[in-house]
């Protein structure tokens, strides 16, 4: 039996050991699984501010509640050992009701401000931003050998948004860019976020902000990044239903993104509640 085998195995048997119960509280469900959940835990995070964590996203967005509770936990683990805090003002990460092969279970996405953070954390890199460009900004742009990025924003009255565009510059002089129309953002959002369409979503909440991650995404192909990093991005739009001390290692669940089937890419027709 291979090892990450095993390890499933292991904590399968460990989940049913601890029975878990539909009508557990989430505080009564981490506490039942602190043993667990304290190994996985970075050394920065208790098991009390974790706790604090769920209930926090709970008030937020209630309709967590009735996601599957192992893929609650772990979208809650992800976000706890990538350092990001979930379904707060300050973007970081969000967990999102989403219907997943006919059930509700727990999206985990990392936010705009979070992917920022966790970029900064390779030390090669300088600077990385995101922009939006409106119809009444000033702006050019060049590719081929003497690439030119050049943007003045419009001081008012700058109109809808026609472009995003991302960079990035190491600490060595290497630079690099990417540019997309607002069209192609929302191409790119449909095929490849999940939950793109659900009221939950932060496309939904944070249009700019999201706009923003899906550029910066795809500049960083070409950066100077650590192998950890690219590790810790595979983490991103996942569910997960196993605890682990490096949930990069654990399954994504997530259904095809290249499956286009309504039923399974929103909770239908349902509005968050106030």
């Amino acid at each position: 039996m291979a090892v990450k085998d095993a390890l499933a195995e292991k904590t399968s048997r460990k989940n049913e050991a601890v029975k878990l119960t539909k009508n557990m509280s989430i505080a009564d469900m981490i506490k039942a699984m602190e043993p667990e959940i304290k190994k996985a835990l970075p050394q920065v995070i208790t098991p009390e501010r974790f706790t604090r964590m769920a209930l926090s996203a709970l008030n937020t967005t209630p309709k967590l509640a009735e996601c599957s509770q192992m893929s609650f936990l772990g979208a809650l683990m992800n976000a706890a050992q990538l350092g990001l805090e979930p379904n707060t003002p300050l973007g970081q990460a969000y967990l999102i009701p989403y219907r997943n092969k006919g059930k509700l279970e727990c999206q985990f996405q990392i936010g705009y401000k979070g992917l920022i953070d966790m970029v900064y954390r390779n030390e090669n890199i300088q600077t990385v931003q995101a922009q939006c460009v409106y119809e009444n900004d000033d702006f050019q742009y060049e590719l081929g050998l003497d690439p030119k990025l050049v943007h003045k924003p419009a001081l008012k009255d700058r109109g809808n948004l026609i472009l995003v565009y991302a960079l990035w510059k190491s600490k060595n002089g290497g630079f690099g860019f990417e540019v997309m129309s607002k069209e192609d953002v929302d191409d790119h959002a449909r095929r490849f976020s999940q939950s793109f369409g659900s009221s939950y979503s932060p496309w939904k909440t944070n249009y700019e902000e999201m706009a923003k991650k899906t550029v910066i995404k795809k500049c960083l192909k070409y950066a100077p990044l650590k192998t950890d990093f690219v590790m810790q991005m595979n983490n991103d739009e996942s569910i997960k239903s196993e605890i682990n001390v490096d949930m990069s290692e654990v399954v994504n669940e997530q259904e095809d993104p290249n499956i286009i089937d309504q039923e399974y890419k929103e909770v239908e027709n349902e509005q968050p509640e106030q």
